[in-house]
């Protein structure tokens, strides 16, 4: 992976973490110029630094510094939401945001369902 125009990275700090953005333009050897594009991601035109984004395998066919409209139509083109929700990436992101926002009631049904499925998993393997 390498930092290059058109890249998606995922931005891990500051008031945008979470959220998908695109290199449109490198500024110099430790800030970048991203984009969401914003009526997709929700992240403004920005310049960044490499210490706040994590670069995906996901890249965006675009041109140096091209327009929010272009980079909209090239995400749409490549169909690069659905490409990103369906990486593990996204999916554990996905997971560990459920499992924060579960309650203490919930936590103890995950917990009998892993005790329940362990028990079964169990009862096969003596069967064998």
């Amino acid at each position: 992976r390498y930092v290059e125009v058109g890249r998606v990275v995922l931005i891990n700090y500051g008031p945008d973490a979470g959220k998908l953005a695109t290199v449109i333009d490198i500024v110099d050897q430790n800030k970048c110029l991203v984009e969401g594009p914003e009526e997709i991601t929700g992240v403004q035109r920005q310049v960044i630094s490499y210490r706040r984004i994590a670069l995906t395998d996901l890249t965006v066919n675009i041109q140096r510094s091209a327009r929010a409209k272009s980079l909209k139509a090239a995400w749409k083109e490549g169909d690069t939401l659905a490409k990103w929700e369906g990486s593990q990436w996204a999916k554990k992101l996905a997971s560990k945001k459920t499992r924060a926002g579960l309650s203490d009631f919930d936590r103890f049904k995950v917990m009998v369902a892993k005790k329940q499925k362990s028990r079964i998993i169990a009862q096969k393997m003596k069967e064998l």
